[in-house]
């Protein structure tokens, strides 16, 4: 198998989540830093299109959402699981909360004035609108949760997470499971990235603890490459063969049809490619690329939307 390389930058919550996930299987893998916000054109060569961050990639396969990713490090390297077996449903509806509910509610709160000060703290203006303009043309225009809103509703939230702390020194058990890591990445930013606003914790100790616990897993072992590098390598790559896969039709979309795939929400550029395969959890397209050849782009089935392409 061709090397892990992972496509992030330092304050995303969401690669904090995938390091720490590489900590915890106990991999190696390979640091490609990607911009913060657009133009990303050497993320764009590779995925033609998705811009999230991150996206893993190992050859000429681009693996995209963070629950998608799990499952294929789960794949290369299953023990220890992220899907303990008496709680794998659970583990994926609390990850999936925290995905999707705790995350922004609690980004809402880091990015109040007093935490976007800290964290552009030194930035050039210019590099401070671009930075917003990005981020509100991925919310699709929308206005982030107020200030004093997403405070009430992130205590919340702890207090639940606190809930589950009780008895156990993980969300779910004696282990980490998926949820922990789901749970970590917008927590983490406020007690790492914005230290300013970490009073919000005080009130629940039990998840103070547990991010601490959760913070001494690591990241494993990485190793820097540049984005060229990467893109090199896929180009010299030959896609991974899914043409055995099951094909579960929902759409009336033939394999090998042109399709576009888009996020159901937030960070919604499309991408363009040929069907290759859909089984009943993830989407594969097959694109070209002058800069990194022939590409393959892997995406969840749940989150995302498949279209077939307009002639």
């Amino acid at each position: 198998m061709s090397e892990i390389i992972l496509h992030h930058y330092p304050l995303s919550p969401f690669a904090e989540k995938i390091r720490l996930v590489l900590g915890f299987k106990n991999l190696s893998w390979r640091s490609v830093n990607i911009p913060m916000y657009m133009p990303k054109p050497d993320v764009v060569a590779l995925t033609g299109g998705y811009r999230r961050t991150p996206f893993l990639q190992i050859g000429a396969d681009m693996y995209c959402d963070t629950a998608l990713i799990c499952d294929v490090l789960e794949h290369i390297n299953p023990k220890p699981t992220l899907y303990p077996e008496a709680v794998k449903g659970v583990t994926r509806i609390v990850a999936q909360w925290a995905d999707s509910l705790v995350f922004p509610v609690a980004m809402a709160y880091n990015f109040q004035p007093a935490g976007a000060a800290h964290v552009l703290k030194g930035w050039a203006e210019d590099d401070v609108k671009a930075f917003v303009q990005d981020r509100t043309q991925m919310r699709g225009g929308a206005a982030r949760m107020p200030a004093a809103d997403a405070t009430g509703t992130y205590k919340s939230y702890l207090r639940r997470l606190s809930h589950m702390l009780e008895h156990h020194s993980f969300l779910l058990g004696d282990a980490p499971s998926l949820a922990d890591f789901s749970a970590y990445h917008p927590t983490w930013y406020t007690l790492r990235q914005v230290p300013v606003l970490e009073s919000i914790l005080d009130a629940t100790p039990n998840v103070r603890d547990w991010l601490l616990r959760m913070e001494k897993i690591g990241h494993g072992t990485a190793q820097d490459m540049t984005s060229e590098q990467a893109i090199a390598l896929a180009h010299s790559s030959t896609p991974k063969d899914v043409s055995g896969e099951d094909f579960v039709a929902l759409h009336g979309i033939a394999l090998g049809t042109q399709v576009v795939i888009t996020a159901e929400s937030f960070g919604l550029e499309p991408t363009h490619g040929e069907l290759v395969a859909a089984t009943r959890t993830r989407y594969v397209l097959r694109r070209q690329d002058p800069r990194a050849g022939t590409v393959q782009v892997h995406f969840p089935r749940n989150g995302f939307i498949l279209k077939k392409a307009e002639s």
